[in-house]
């Protein structure tokens, strides 16, 4: 075998994704599963991009099995099995919805998520996408384990600077009108997609995996990707 084909074969994976999305940090934990058994077969570069889930939600937030009933017509008892569900289907890919943070727990909300975004945004374009990975997990756990207002300015200051960002630089990026437009951008670019529910995840930029996967499902697509494009590149 040459040195070359001996390479991990880079590939990029975009991310349309929401905070408040139990889906996407289950797919996101399959993916990455997906890509530790083919480690030395595959370089991967995740990036995340911006969808709102709610962008209409007020800013006092909304209580989550209210708003699944509201939103998806469900009885008090429907949305319990739902959540039962979807906390197994987190367990079983690696991650917990159990509450980690001090004290009683507070009631599980649902938030708007426009700062949010505009943070991760700017951590992608300043710091770079491993960065940029690392706060999105850390905004997982603040809203799934922590349970965190999660459209307090504050809020978001403390994750960022607990992954090592600067507090006063993600507080200016949080007002940046820069930032916002680029926000909007990439919302538009997810509805140019049709992408009408997340997680979305796009490799190489032409190849869309629409909701959370299992990894062998992430697994088959990447190499059926990468022998397409060894296949074009041959002619």
């Amino acid at each position: 075998m040459s040195e070359a084909a001996s390479r991990p074969v880079p590939v990029t994976v975009d991310i349309w994704s929401d905070v408040m999305c139990p889906w996407c940090v289950i797919g996101h934990n399959q993916l990455e599963t997906a890509l530790k058994g083919m480690e030395g077969e595959v370089s991967a570069t995740i990036r995340f991009h911006p969808f709102e889930l709610n962008p209409d939600m007020p800013e006092q937030g909304e209580e989550s099995a209210a708003h699944i009933q509201r939103k998806y017509g469900r009885t008090p008892d429907q949305a319990a099995e739902a959540r039962g569900r979807m906390a197994q289907a987190a367990e079983a890919a690696g991650y917990s919805f159990h509450y980690t943070g001090e004290g009683d727990p507070p009631p599980a909300m649902m938030w708007n998520t426009r700062l949010a975004h505009r943070l991760l945004v700017h951590t992608l374009r300043e710091h770079g996408a491993d960065m940029q990975v690392r706060l999105k997990r850390a905004l997982f756990d603040a809203h799934f384990q922590q349970r965190r207002r999660m459209n307090d300015p504050a809020v978001l200051t403390d994750i960022a600077a607990s992954i090592g960002l600067d507090r006063a630089e993600a507080a200016a990026a949080l007002n940046d009108p820069e930032i916002d437009a680029i926000v909007e951008a990439g919302e538009q670019q997810a509805w140019d997609w049709n992408v009408s529910g997340v997680p979305a995840m796009v490799i190489n930029g032409k190849y869309m995996v629409p909701s959370a996967q299992d990894p062998a499902t992430y697994a088959n697509m990447l190499r059926r990707v990468i022998a397409r494009e060894a296949q074009l590149a041959a002619g």
